[in-house]
């Protein structure tokens, strides 16, 4: 049998798990039990119950059909979709991330080595000479607003910080 303690745990990088299972358990009226909880994060790993199944050595049609009657309905409840049907089970992951469960991708200005949202290069001058090209180029870029506020640039034609 597969080791699956530690099954799908990239769905920590993009859902805030803890806010999702403790929603859930309240839609469920318990907590959800270790196995919901892998199967939850495989569905959102983006794999199929079949994909899952076979990732954890289990009978695909018998997790489909779990699913069906307990993680589904879970998130059902918890989005207000009782009376719609799971035609896929894509739709379990849209549905979350509509009601606000996926989080965020990091974007430059959250990095701590923010890089220019936008940049232009102008060709400032152009020489070509026997055997060689020189060229001037002018970099504009602009910055992350949080960027500025940390007080590491102050004007726009200050140098970048190294």
């Amino acid at each position: 049998m597969a080791h699956t303690k530690e099954q799908f745990t990239q769905a920590e990088n993009n859902w805030n798990l803890e806010i999702l299972y403790t929603d859930l358990a309240s839609a469920k009226g318990k907590n959800l039990t270790p196995v919901e909880k892998r199967h939850m994060r495989g569905l959102l790993c983006g794999y199929s119950p079949v994909e899952i199944a076979q990732a954890l050595d289990k009978n695909s049609r018998g997790l489909e059909v779990d699913l069906c009657n307990t993680l589904y309905q879970y998130v059902k409840t918890l989005v207000n979709r009782e009376n719609e049907k799971v035609e896929n089970w894509r739709n379990i992951c849209e549905w979350l991330e509509d009601a606000g469960y996926k989080t965020q991708q990091t974007t430059p200005s959250q990095s701590n080595n923010s890089v220019p949202v936008d940049a232009k290069v102008h060709i400032e001058n152009m020489n070509i000479g026997h055997h060689k090209i020189e060229i001037s180029i002018k970099l504009v870029a602009s910055l992350p607003s949080d960027y500025l506020k940390e007080g590491t640039a102050q004007s726009p034609n200050s140098p970048l910080p190294q």
